[in-house]
């Protein structure tokens, strides 16, 4: 998704340039007082590059923290904003303030986000091109189609649960699967992705009928033995990549960064992977362990720095 609590940037904003300065300041001492020392110098030349994500979207999380191990290692000093909704993100990256948006949705999902910041930023890669937003239901749900879902109001409460109030998958759901297949009837419950996830996790185990809105790539899918119901009517749009935005000049700026963003690609298998070893096999916290850990398992999928 998609999620807009205003367009303001406050006190975190402000704090990150002031270190952002700092780090510049202490970067050009640090080049000044090298004397050539190996490494050293060059290393505090590159700069600081911050990249901003939604952790509670394990795809901006995974692929978020995998460019930020590859940054480190090229030499860059990396800082991360972790926002709750991409409304600010996205101001943050027109504005600056923010460098790299990792796995963004702009085609589809953030489309209505492109529209108004999009003359101040770049993509510089997609690194996947068949992400999709869905409905989906459990295995053993007798639900097979959006279209069914009146039939089925009683063992649902009338509730579809949804995540983020703001998120694209939201405003699609509210503004084009409910009024396509004429669920005005219907409730579609908005909190955050982690009580959607919380809300199926207990029907699931109850063996009870839900509805969630979810996406692919998404190791929930996985988890929970979902499958997505059809929807004739394509009312949650076409397939779509996931990006690497940058604000505006960065791919001139960065080329070192660009043309490495620009090669990375991944397939199901290889995202799924990654997504897994970050999301399910370590702790919050140790993502960068993680990465390591996936790079080591997948030696030949990154491009050479």
């Amino acid at each position: 998704m998609t999620n807009v609590k205003g367009n303001q940037l406050h006190a975190p904003y402000i704090r990150k340039l002031g270190i952002a300065a700092l780090a510049a300041a202490a970067a050009v001492s640090l080049a000044a007082c090298g004397d050539g020392a190996s490494g050293a110098g060059d290393e505090a030349g590159k700069g600081t590059i911050t990249l901003g994500f939604i952790p509670s979207w394990t795809d901006g999380r995974s692929v978020g923290n995998l460019l930020k191990v590859q940054l480190e290692e090229m030499g860059y000093e990396v800082e991360t904003e972790e926002l709750t909704d991409p409304g600010p993100l996205y101001t943050a990256l027109a504005q600056g303030d923010i460098d790299i948006y990792p796995s963004a949705w702009p085609e589809v999902t953030h489309a209505s986000y492109m529209e108004t910041y999009g003359d101040r930023i770049e993509s510089i890669g997609a690194y996947y091109d068949n992400a999709i937003l869905t409905w989906a239901v459990p295995e053993y749900s007798e639900i097979q189609s959006i279209e069914d879902i009146p039939e089925f109001a009683e063992e649902l409460d009338n509730r579809i649960v949804g995540i983020e109030p703001g998120a694209g998958l939201t405003k699609a759901s509210q503004e084009s699967v409910i009024p396509q297949y004429g669920l005005d009837d219907f409730e579609l419950v908005t909190s955050s992705t982690t009580a959607m996830l919380a809300e199926l996790r207990s029907k699931v185990e109850a063996q009870e009928e839900v509805v969630v809105t979810l996406w692919r790539p998404f190791w929930a899918n996985a988890e929970f033995e979902v499958r997505d119901l059809e929807d004739p009517k394509g009312a949650l749009g076409e397939p779509e990549a996931l990006h690497f935005l940058a604000t505006k000049g960065f791919s001139e700026e960065h080329p070192e960064i660009a043309d490495w963003v620009g090669q990375l690609k991944l397939d199901d298998e290889q995202y799924g992977s990654l997504e897994d070893t970050v999301v399910n096999q370590f702790e919050e916290g140790q993502e960068e362990e993680a990465i390591r850990v996936w790079t080591e398992q997948n030696p030949d999928v990154l491009p050479e720095a």
